[in-house]
């Protein structure tokens, strides 16, 4: 998943919340200077990555792509599910998507000594786009997709991505309405068991 699903997946907890985006900057056993909050919203993050990758929808939908997408469709997929997310926010949160991402946005700005340089720009860049919710417009989602393909080492098709995630886009969507809730149940029980 990406940034909005994490976000959301916390809960309103906002450790969590920057915890789970914290957890695409940190590599290994997270600094135990980390407060606790944050530390927790990293291993939040993995263990949904894991459960994503593993999940039979999610499987279901890489296996709609040909080569050369194939080789990249959990990075298609983390960003598109953003989309559908963001596409039917209201479905999810009692919060709505713009005043979520404005908080979101805040959270990290107030833990910006806690955070990485590359994190502290990203979140920079955020404040520039209106992510996350302007990942509800399909042109934002091929940018992103673009950027993503520019930081990779080697030759890649993601700027060319958009249109064969829109020419899917409604069994995508099929997959993603089956899939989410789930996680939410194994993230909100994950949440349960690994108490501070």
């Amino acid at each position: 998943m990406n940034y909005l699903a994490h976000a959301l997946l916390a809960r309103g907890d906002a450790d969590l919340e920057v915890g789970g985006i914290l957890g695409d900057y940190v590599r290994g056993r997270p600094d135990p200077a980390l407060p606790a909050g944050l530390r927790r919203g990293i291993m939040l993050h993995r263990a949904v990555d894991t459960y994503t990758d593993r999940h039979a929808r999610v499987a279901a939908s890489r296996a709609l792509f040909e080569p050369p997408f194939r080789r990249y469709a959990g990075i298609m997929l983390d960003v598109w599910f953003d989309h559908c997310l963001a596409r039917d926010f209201s479905r999810w949160s009692a919060l709505p998507l713009d005043d979520f991402s404005i908080r979101l946005r805040k959270r990290l700005d107030a833990r910006a000594l806690w955070l990485p340089s590359s994190l502290n720009r990203f979140a920079a860049f955020m404040h520039q786009r209106d992510l996350p919710a302007a990942y509800a417009d399909p042109a934002v989602i091929g940018e992103v997709l673009a950027g993503l393909g520019r930081r990779l080492s080697r030759a890649n098709p993601l700027d060319r991505a958009l249109p064969v995630l829109s020419a899917k886009d409604r069994v995508l969507r099929d997959h993603f309405n089956a899939f989410f809730p789930d996680l939410v149940t194994y993230a909100d029980t994950w949440k349960t068991s690994h108490r501070p």
